[in-house]
């Protein structure tokens, strides 16, 4: 059963089952349905809404453009050492005026949460996501990219079918991502869409760093991935969706009026080789060997 660990929160303490272990390893993804609290739900909105109310828009121009793109953006390659604010692709009018209010004009905040806010980091380490990552086989898990998504109603940009890999490569292969739902998440405003066995198809696309604010994607494999086996994964808030690196996943755009808030982290193997030439560069300290 799950234990408090704090006021307002619970999470998975028992070991994964040996169904749940196999139910991952069959299909690349794991659903944990109420995995916490609403009150450390709340936690995190709350800790957003107030990093939010100390952004400037007008001091920042990046949009996100999409996750299978290359980038020349050194706002967001930077984003590993300071929080950086990523607003919607349509947030701004032709004058380049925000459309609507900053908070929901955001698509993410990232991409280093958990290191660089306390909050967050607190959050995250109540999610015991390392603990989850050992009993799916990583030896020395290793927190490394963290972001708040927010995919607002109706403007909510779609992210394209990728794999986590991509972007997190590591040799061998060892990213896990950890999606917890901070609104109830549906087909209509925007929920994840899976491969059941994706992860066995191997890595297709590569992102390389070539320059200190230039990447290029290198495609390892032209072979497409066949959409039409994708299936969605709706869950209620405080929900966690754990996700093999290797597996195809995606999300709709929000064309509701519902938000789709979530905090998302992604965990490599620190026992694996993580390549100098990945766009997300951390810190020495948590650097793999």
């Amino acid at each position: 059963m799950p234990r408090k660990t704090e006021p307002g929160v619970q999470t998975q303490n028992s070991p994964l089952t040996q169904t749940q272990r196999a139910q991952f390893d069959r299909d690349g993804f794991l659903v944990l349905e109420n995995y916490v609290r609403p009150e450390l739900v709340g936690t995190l909105r709350d800790r957003m809404a107030a990093l939010l109310a100390g952004f400037e828009p007008e001091e920042q121009q990046s949009a996100f453009i999409g996750n299978n793109e290359a980038s020349d953006d050194g706002y967001f390659l930077e984003s590993g050492s300071e929080i950086r604010y990523f607003l919607e692709p349509d947030a701004r009018g032709p004058d380049g005026k925000l459309r609507r209010a900053k908070d929901l004009s955001m698509n993410k905040v990232g991409h280093a949460l958990h290191r660089l806010d306390p909050i967050f980091e607190r959050a995250t380490e109540l999610l015991e996501v390392c603990t989850l990552a050992r009993q799916l086989g990583q030896r020395e898990p290793l927190p490394l990219q963290s972001m708040y998504l927010f995919k607002q109603p109706r403007i909510g940009a779609p992210v394209a079918l990728h794999q986590d890999a991509t972007f997190l490569y590591t040799e061998p292969a060892s990213v896990i991502g950890f999606w917890l739902a901070l609104d109830d998440a549906t087909e209509e405003n925007g929920c994840l869409w899976a491969l059941p066995g994706g992860h066995e198809l191997g890595l297709k696309r590569r992102m390389r760093r070539v320059g200190a604010v230039e990447t290029r994607m290198e495609i390892l494999d032209p072979a497409p991935f066949p959409e039409a086996e994708l299936r969605p994964l709706p869950v209620a808030s405080g929900s966690l969706v754990v996700l093999h690196g290797l597996l195809p996943h995606l999300s709709q755009p929000n064309r509701s009026s519902q938000p789709r808030h979530a905090y998302s982290l992604h965990l490599i193997d620190g026992a694996t080789h993580y390549p100098q030439d990945n766009w997300l560069q951390p810190l020495p300290q948590e650097k793999a060997s």
